[in-house]
């Protein structure tokens, strides 16, 4: 019997239909940025569905037709969250931050994202980690981190390796740009643009349900060791987002978002 849907959860809506694995991020008022809290529920329902060899698959969505609009900055930057925050930097092993995404890459069944509206920041980094993503063309992409003075430190070396070329990733990541998601279909961020793209993912996720699910798994698990990367490059994302927050022109950044006559001070690091 399916137990992972019985929890209650604060920040998420999880649903089982059949064997399909419905999980939406539910912070509307928030766009669903991601906050502490989302992080620790979606790593404890990933943990929950690696346990139950039931579910056959897993939809991850937002709620009121938008993904994620990034990590949450009041949530991150709050003083009672910080000394957490630089814990999961500096610790040796996956920080809370990079094992929220990858876990998705972990779990023994196919993970479909569904895109709509903005899938921002951290909300991009999530559906990279996933198996498949599946957008309404109307959707805003970006990994925006660089806007912020920050750079993308939640397994982007990992779950982008082998979906988008190195060239546009670096381009993306430099620039912060904000678009559209035909062109994240274009440029290999998406794996398909619809009008309705929860039911394409169903449909996908009902097709993927009539296989073996063993065969499934050992696709996904043989696929992904053709991408593996160290888990030094983890561990060189979190060194430099420590060297950019530390640095003076992750202020500057800040200040250059409200405010765009502002000046960034020269290059710091080398």
């Amino acid at each position: 019997m399916n137990t992972v849907a019985t929890y209650q959860y604060e920040t998420l809506q999880v649903s089982i239909t059949d064997t399909i694995l419905t999980v939406t991020l539910n912070r509307p008022h928030k766009k669903n940025a991601m906050s502490f809290q989302v992080i620790n529920e979606l790593i404890a329902v990933a943990g929950r569905v690696s346990k139950d060899k039931t579910i056959r698959a897993v939809i991850l969505n937002g709620a009121e037709k938008t993904f994620c609009a990034g990590i949450d900055l009041g949530d991150l930057n709050h003083p009672k969250n910080q000394a957490f925050a630089l814990w999961e930097l500096i610790k040796p092993w996956q920080s809370a931050f990079q094992r929220v995404c990858l876990v998705w890459r972990d779990v023994p069944v196919p993970v479909i994202a569904v895109l709509e509206g903005y899938c921002i920041g951290a909300g991009l980094q999530l559906a990279l980690a996933c198996d498949v993503r599946i957008s309404h063309p109307d959707c805003k992409l970006s990994i925006m981190e660089a806007k912020w003075g920050l750079v993308p430190d939640m397994g982007l070396t990992q779950s982008a390796f082998g979906v988008v070329r190195e060239d546009i990733l670096k381009e993306l990541a430099m620039s912060a740009r904000i678009i559209d998601a035909n062109k994240g279909h274009e440029l290999g961020l998406i794996s398909h643009c619809s009008e309705t793209p929860l039911e394409q993912a169903q449909q996908l996720a009902a097709e993927f349900a009539e296989r073996s699910p063993d065969a499934v798994l050992a696709s996904k698990r043989v696929i992904n060791a053709m991408y593996q990367q160290p888990a030094t490059t983890l561990y060189k994302e979190k060194l430099w987002q420590i060297k950019m927050m530390l640095g003076r022109n992750r202020k500057l950044a800040l200040r250059k978002a409200k405010q765009a006559s502002t000046a960034f001070a020269k290059r710091q690091f080398g």
